[in-house]
Formats: structure tokens, C-alpha cells, sequence
């Protein structure tokens, strides 16, 4: 679903969710957390498919939070069965932190689930538990509606510490750490082309990626939002659909021409260089704009190895993370793409870029790489 679509509220309405979910544990602790939002309100609950396909007409949900493992119907047939049946219906799978949960939780993005959240167990106490569902959950099902005379960032996707200063709606040259200039108005030619991506990145990577010939010869890095395993999958899978080689980076490993390198969750992934080449540092420092990985981390970093020679793209997600990471390289004279609002699931992330005034071009997203295959060659 696109951003477009993103459903308007009317003056006091609640957004409307339908938690489904066969352990009763869990759909009470869902629903008390997602309760104590004014702006939400659990119209009910399921605890298989089958059930949730004969509630869905009688309660009108806006949202299903849909697990993955259920008796009788399970999370991957009652999502094929809701895109034919309520293809407007927003759903965000709720899955185990397992390889199973992240296998199926990519197959389900394929399929059309709008966003997900992984379950982690343990969480040490009840309150823990609500904390992290309140501030995981709730953004994620903000994220697709908009109040009365909105505009920009959907309800919930709040931005990150950056101020919006006349600097930013106008770039000007920035300090980047071992620069003693801007590069601002000059094209280099590129070396390097990186990639911020956060909700709907798996199906956009999917439709784009494979779409890069096996000639090209610029190394890729791309930030998904995604914790650990999940990255790791993601990568596996994408290499099994593209004509380049995809792998999930490594500490230390060199930059490859032809290459697409996914940064592994709960790192961040820059890049150094030493002597003549520039390898790859992951790190575990502070989360930047609530993200680790982050794209303003990757992108900042590119700003000090390669200047102005990159091309950098901000495609579908919630928030502003990249927005920062931009304004650098925008500043150093890279090449900023930003995916449309009619093609994006969440036009936070681009939206953002777009609306700071620093994109170069702002595209449907299968338009996205002939204009990096313009712009390198």
C-alpha cells in the first residue's frame, strides 16, 4: 500500500484495531497497552484466522496486529486471505525474534503485510513488557493515518532530534570531520552508492535491487531498519533475486566493486578507509534517531571517506533517519534521491529529505535505479 492512501481521521475518530493472536496472554497485554492511547481503541481480538475472517466484517478494524503461529489458519493464509478480501485493511505481523518468526515475517512483507514488530520474550516484567509495546507498537499503526489539516510525517512519527532551522530547508555547506571544504555544487563521479530504507524496505529492495545489472561496478550499502537475524535473511534472500552478489556485512571486510553489503541488525555500519581502500566498521555506539542501524550513521560516514562522490537514495520508511546523513552529503555535492509518496508505504523517510529542500530528484520507486544507472554511468 502506498502512502497515498494513508487514511484521513475525522474530528474524534480512533483509529480502530483487531488484535489476533491464539495466546490470550498476549492479546490482553496488547490490548491493555494499546488502550491507554486516546487515539487508539481494540475494537477485539481473535485467536486464529478463521475467527478473525468472520469478525473482520462485524468490527471494521483500520488495523490487524496478526500473529505468525495459530491453529486452524495461521498468520501466512489469513494475510492472503485479507489482501483479497480488505485489500485497504493495514496489517502488522507480530512475530517470534526465531528463524522461523524472521523467515515468514519476510515472507509475509512479500505478501503485502504493511509492517511488523518482533516479539521478544523475557522482557523481565510486565511493565517492561507494556513499555516496549507502547513505544514500538503504537508508532508503527500512527504511522499509516493522518489528522485533520496534517501534513508531512504521519501521527506518531515524531522527528528525531534534528531542528528545522533555515539551514536544513536551504542546505548550506556543513563540517564534516577531516574536510576542510564543501563540495556543495560540484558532481564527482560517483564510487559508491548507499541506500536508507526502513518500512516497506524489504518488498521496494525486492522490486528494485534485482533490477541492477551484473555489470555494474559500485560497491552498495544499504540500512534496513531491522533487528539481528532478520537482516541476516533479508540478505540471503536478496541474493537469491539479484544479478550482484548480497551478503549481510562483516567487521573489517573491503568494499567490492558490485557488491550489496546489508548492514546486520543492532549495528551500525560505517565505513573507514586505510591506505588505498576503505573497509567496513561496525559498531554497537548510541542509537542515532531511535536506530541502530542508522542511515544518517552510514551516510555521515560516506560523507568522510568519499565527499561528494556518492549517490545516496532514502526510500520507504517511518521518521526522519537519513535526514541528517543527506544534508551532509548534500552539502559535499553527492547525488540525493528520494522515493515518491504515491510509490512509498511510509513517506516519513523521504518525506522528510523532500520537504528540507535537498533532493535531487524525487522518484516513483521504478524509476529509482535507471537514474542510478544514469548517474554512474
Amino acid at each position: 500500500m502506498a502512502a497515498a492512501n494513508r487514511r484521513l481521521l475525522q474530528a474524534g475518530e480512533r483509529i480502530r484495531v483487531m488484535v489476533v493472536d491464539d495466546s490470550v496472554v498476549i492479546r490482553r497485554l496488547v490490548a491493555h497497552a494499546l488502550e491507554e492511547d486516546t487515539l487508539l481503541e481494540v475494537v477485539g481480538s481473535a485467536s486464529n484466522g478463521v475467527i478473525a475472517l468472520q469478525r473482520i466484517p462485524q468490527l471494521n478494524p483500520d488495523v490487524l496486529i496478526l500473529d505468525i503461529e495459530m491453529p486452524e489458519m495461521d498468520g501466512l493464509e489469513t494475510l492472503r486471505r485479507v489482501r483479497r478480501e480488505y485489500p485497504d485493511l493495514r496489517v502488522i505481523m507480530f512475530s517470534t525474534l526465531t528463524a522461523r518468526g524472521a523467515e515468514v515475517t519476510l515472507e509475509a512483507l512479500t505478501l503485502g503485510a504493511d509492517d511488523y514488530l518482533a516479539k521478544v520474550s523475557n522482557e523481565g516484567s510486565l511493565e517492561r513488557s507494556m513499555t516496549r509495546l507502547r513505544e514500538e507498537l503504537v508508532p508503527r499503526i500512527k504511522q499509516f493515518f493522518r489528522l485533520p489539516g496534517q501534513t508531512g510525517a504521519a501521527i506518531g512519527t515524531a522527528p528525531s532530534p534534528i531542528p528545522t532551522t533555515p539551514s536544513i530547508a536551504r542546505p548550506s555547506p556543513v563540517s564534516v570531520p577531516g574536510l576542510q571544504r564543501s563540495f556543495q555544487g560540484s558532481k564527482l563521479r560517483p564510487k559508491v552508492v548507499v541506500i536508507g530504507v526502513s518500512t516497506g524496505g524489504p518488498t521496494a529492495l525486492g522490486a528494485i535491487l534485482p533490477e541492477i545489472p551484473a555489470g555494474f561496478r559500485l560497491p552498495i550499502l544499504v540500512v534496513q531498519h531491522m533487528p539481528p537475524l532478520f537482516t541476516r535473511l533479508l540478505a540471503e534472500r536478496l541474493h537469491t533475486l539479484c544479478k550482484l552478489p548480497v551478503r549481510e556485512a562483516s567487521d573489517g571486510e573491503s568494499l567490492e566493486p558490485g557488491t550489496i553489503l546489508i548492514a546486520p541488525g543492532d549495528f551500525h555500519m560505517k565505513v573507514m578507509q586505510n591506505g588505498g581502500g576503505v573497509f567496513v566498521r561496525l559498531d554497537q555506539a548510541a542509537p542515532q534517531n531511535s536506530c541502530r542501524p542508522a542511515v544518517d550513521a552510514l551516510f555521515a560516514s560516506i560523507g568522510e571517506v568519499y565527499a561528494g562522490a556518492a549517490i545516496a537514495a532514502i526510500m520507504t520508511g517511518m521518521g526522519q533517519d537519513g535526514l541528517r546523513g543527506a544534508e551532509i552529503l548534500k552539502a559535499l555535492g553527492a547525488s540525493i534521491l528520494a522515493q515518491d509518496e504515491a510509490s512509498s508505504v511510509v513517506w516519513g523517510m523521504p518525506g522528510a529529505v523532500v520537504n528540507a529542500g535537498i533532493a535531487d530528484r524525487v522518484l516513483p520507486l521504478d524509476q529509482i535505479v535507471p537514474e542510478i544507472l544514469r548517474m554512474a554511468a
